[in-house]
């Protein structure tokens, strides 16, 4: 069942990047990020609330525990792994073609399986190990293509935000992974909702600091040397990469919860985002040098499908 919630997970998110990049192209970052947050944290405060009033009770799906201190402060603490890799992963969807954001993007188990086998000691088999190998070797596929539009991945500064917002994803990774494991196991044993919606509220508020702090600086920048900046525009798609990314995040909590759950597999998995996004790029941005990189998109799939046959 936690594989099928998996692959649920990666399709959703697929769909999330979609959004993004129609929200982000010619678009201010910060706005749209801004909004994306608060709009998460709306979809789980009427939860928080019902919850702390009684409205909804401890048996009930969609209730959301108040916690206490060190619930919190742990929960506090994913929200800036999370939001430092959503900046990053924001300015480079916005400048980088989605068929390498994608690929790049599917590589992210390769360091969580690093973290699960030195911090959980879990342990792949073969067909498992299969799969990683292949996403290894896609990556470094993608970035020899990638060199044909002009993209140097050592020295290209989006490749490098798009390197630490994986980076980053990784670390919440590991760390989504012992916030919801049973304490008899080791973990913090919190409940997945509680983790879900207060990280959303806490989040919304360090965003907005970022922002606020952030268009003050420029506006006293501004009235002593003008600068031209990108300005904000409302699309529809801005609110649906919040839908679409809530939904992803509750199946994607829901196979971690379940104790036979391999964080390295369910990452991997998730990656499979990438065809969502890969065939957005390819059938409506028309973007290039497609055959290079559907080579790479094949060893992908052939990754995931080894995931499957070893789950």
């Amino acid at each position: 069942m936690w594989l099928t919630f998996a692959f649920l997970s990666a399709a959703l998110l697929g769909l999330y990047d979609v959004c993004k990049k129609r929200s982000l192209a010619g678009n201010a970052v910060l706005p749209v990020l801004w909004i994306n947050t608060l709009l998460c944290a709306g979809i789980f405060l009427p939860l928080i609330l019902l919850s702390a009033f009684g409205a909804l009770g401890a048996a009930d799906s969609l209730y959301i525990p108040l916690g206490d201190t060190h619930g919190h402060m742990l929960v506090a603490a994913k929200s800036v792994i999370v939001l430092s890799s959503w900046i990053c992963g924001y300015y480079a969807i916005k400048h980088l073609p989605l068929t390498i954001v994608g690929p790049i993007n599917a590589s992210r188990p390769v360091l969580v399986l690093v973290g699960a086998l030195l911090v959980y000691g879990e342990r792949l088999n073969a067909w498992q190990w299969a799969g990683v190998l292949l996403t290894i070797f896609s990556l470094f596929l993608l970035s020899r293509s990638s060199q044909r539009e002009g993209i140097r991945f050592t020295d290209n500064r989006w490749i490098g935000l798009l390197a630490s917002a994986a980076l980053l994803g990784a670390v919440s990774g590991l760390f989504d992974k012992y916030l919801m494991s049973p304490a008899a196991q080791g973990g913090a044993g919190l409940d997945k909702l509680f983790v879900q919606g207060w990280y959303n509220q806490y989040q919304a508020v360090m965003m907005g600091l970022v922002f606020l702090l952030i268009t003050w600086q420029q506006h006293r920048k501004q009235s002593q040397t003008p600068v031209r900046r990108t300005p904000f525009q409302w699309r529809w798609s801005i609110p649906l990469i919040s839908l679409f990314l809530t939904a992803a995040d509750l199946a994607y909590f829901y196979a971690l919860s379940q104790p036979e759950a391999l964080i390295a597999v369910v990452s991997m998995v998730r990656r499979g985002s990438v065809l969502v996004s890969f065939a957005f790029g390819a059938f409506v941005l028309h973007e290039s040098h497609l055959r290079a990189k559907a080579l790479d998109l094949l060893l992908v799939l052939l990754g995931m499908l080894c995931l499957y046959l070893g789950g």
